[in-house]
């Protein structure tokens, strides 16, 4: 297996195929989303443990999403049972997603732990849903540099425990890597492939700005037209702006890793330069 150092554009060309691959099969890209959130949620409402397995399983539904979109580019319809796939690998292989699970899991939950000790848990109950942000709240807010610290700081503590498991999830299932040496490949293959990275978190960041702004344009335009009924027009506008963004986002995540390393073989060695990597 060999890591592929590639150029800068090629961040946006993975913006351009997740938005493509979206568009040919939408609703059902959206649906198998939706599915699997649904089942990561259900499982999160078991007292004590819920919570934790929900956290553990969130790699997989990363992988389904890689899954689902490699379908649509094979020109296939990922069909709702595709979050299944995942656990009909094997058991090696089930067992080191969950393991990465796991390590998601911790790395979660010690974001949280180091961002409390800042703002006394707002951040954390913001993020969960237990606590509104309402106009008042955000002026408030502004105004303490605890909370400002905490944000900052698990902003940039949660996107480097996205580059450790951006490619691992995809690493176990098709290339039968550990779950150590997964993570360690997808932490080489980000780094290396830095600028590539850079455009492709630009790019999407320009698109989630420019869909915010289209979106209150089009409220205004509402507004004028249904008066007081443009709140209730406005919010399913904005919940399917969101499916659809992080959707199309998540469909682009196969290509990143399809780019960054040669398809599986039985070669068991990542090469990178003149550096080999042996992960027997």
């Amino acid at each position: 297996m060999k890591l592929h150092i590639v150029p800068a554009s090629t961040g946006l060309q993975w913006v351009k195929l997740g938005m493509q691959t979206f568009w040919r099969q939408p609703m059902a890209l959206t649906a198998l989303l939706f599915i699997s959130m649904a089942a990561v949620s259900l499982i999160g409402m078991f007292p004590i443990i819920g919570p934790y397995a929900a956290l553990i399983l969130m790699p997989s539904v990363f992988l389904v999403m890689m899954l689902g979109a490699a379908e649509v580019s094979q020109e296939r319809t990922p069909r709702p049972n595709l979050i299944l796939a995942p656990f009909r690998a094997g058991k090696t292989r089930i067992q080191s997603l969950l393991i990465l699970g796991v390590f998601y899991s911790v790395g979660i939950v010690l974001i949280t732990l180091l961002t409390s000790l800042f703002d006394d848990g707002t951040l954390a109950k913001m993020s969960l849903g237990n606590e509104p942000m309402t106009p008042e709240l955000a002026e408030e807010l502004v105004q303490q540099p605890g909370f400002q610290i905490a944000l900052w700081g698990g902003f940039a503590l949660y996107n480097l425990l996205a580059m450790l498991m951006w490619h691992a999830p995809a690493l176990v299932h098709w290339h039968g890597v550990s779950p150590v040496k997964a993570i360690f490949f997808s932490v080489i293959a980000c780094v290396r492939n830095f600028r590539a990275f850079l455009m492709y978190a630009l790019g999407w960041f320009g698109l989630a700005i420019g869909a915010g702004l289209a979106l209150s344009l089009v409220t205004l335009l509402l507004s004028a037209l249904l008066g007081s009924a443009v709140s209730l027009a406005a919010s399913v506008l904005t919940i399917m702006l969101g499916m659809g963004l992080v959707t199309m986002f998540l469909t682009s995540a196969v290509f990143t890793f399809r780019d960054c390393f040669s398809p599986p073989d039985h070669e068991r060695t990542l090469h990178v330069d003149d550096v080999t990597y042996d992960y027997k």
